[in-house]
C-alpha cells in the first residue's frame, strides 16, 4: 500500500509539473492572441453584440463556464454581458441531431441567433471537431467573427480562419494539458474584457 501511494504521489507531482511548465512556456506565445481575442470580445459587447460559445465534451463545459462568467460576473461587479453557450439546450441539440445531423447542432443555432457584429468562441482541443467547424462556417456567412481556441497544431480549424478572426492554439498534443490551458485562457479573456469595459482589473 505504501509503495502504491508513493507511486501515485509521484504521478500527481508529475502532472502538476507538466501543467505548470506548459502554462509558463505558452504564456509568451499565447499572450498576443489572447489579448487580441479579449479586445475583439470587448468591442463586440461594447457595440451591443453578443458572444456565442460552443464545443464538445470538456470543451462544452468550458463554453458554458465562459458564458456564465460573462452573464453573471467574473471577479468584479458589473452589468451582465450578452453571452450564450450553444451547448446547453437539450431539446434543441437533440432535435437537430435527430432530424438532421449532429454536425449541425451548433451551426443551426448560430444561423438562428447570430448577427453581424457578434462573436463566436469555437473550442476544440484537436481543432478538428466537425460540428464546431460547421458553426464557424455559419458564423463567417453571417459576418460573425470567430475566436478559435484549439491545441495540437490547430487542426483543420486553423486553416478556416479569416484575417479578422483570432486563433489561440495551445502548443501541446495531450488533451488534458490543452484543456487546462484553455481554462486559464478563458479566465484571461474574462479579466481582459472586464479591464476594458470597466477600466480596471479586479
Amino acid at each position: 500500500m505504501a509503495q502504491m501511494e508513493e507511486a501515485l504521489s509521484a504521478r500527481v507531482t508529475a502532472q502538476f509539473a507538466e501543467s505548470a511548465k506548459l502554462k509558463l512556456d505558452a504564456s509568451q506565445s499565447l499572450a498576443g492572441p489572447i489579448a487580441r481575442a479579449a479586445a475583439l470580445l470587448a468591442q463586440t459587447l461594447r457595440n451591443g453584440g453578443k458572444v456565442m460559445a460552443c464545443g464538445n465534451g470538456g470543451s462544452a463545459a468550458d463554453a458554458q463556464h465562459f458564458a456564465a462568467e460573462l452573464i453573471n460576473r467574473f471577479e468584479i461587479e458589473r452589468a451582465p454581458l450578452a453571452a450564450v453557450a450553444l451547448t446547453t439546450d437539450s431539446s434543441t441539440l437533440t432535435s437537430i441531431a435527430n432530424d438532421y445531423a449532429y454536425q449541425q447542432v451548433f451551426s443551426k443555432q448560430v444561423r438562428a441567433l447570430g448577427r453581424s457584429g457578434d462573436a463566436l468562441l469555437a473550442i476544440s482541443t484537436s481543432g478538428n471537431s466537425g460540428n464546431v467547424m460547421e458553426a464557424m462556417n455559419a458564423a463567417h456567412d453571417l459576418g460573425v467573427r470567430v475566436i478559435a481556441l484549439t491545441g495540437n497544431g490547430g487542426g483543420k480549424m486553423g486553416a478556416m480562419l479569416s484575417g479578422e478572426d483570432v486563433h489561440i492554439c495551445v502548443p501541446h498534443k495531450r488533451t488534458a494539458r490543452i484543456q487546462e490551458v484553455h481554462l486559464l485562457t478563458l479566465h484571461c479573456l474574462c479579466d481582459g474584457i472586464d479591464f476594458q469595459l470597466s477600466g480596471a482589473a479586479a
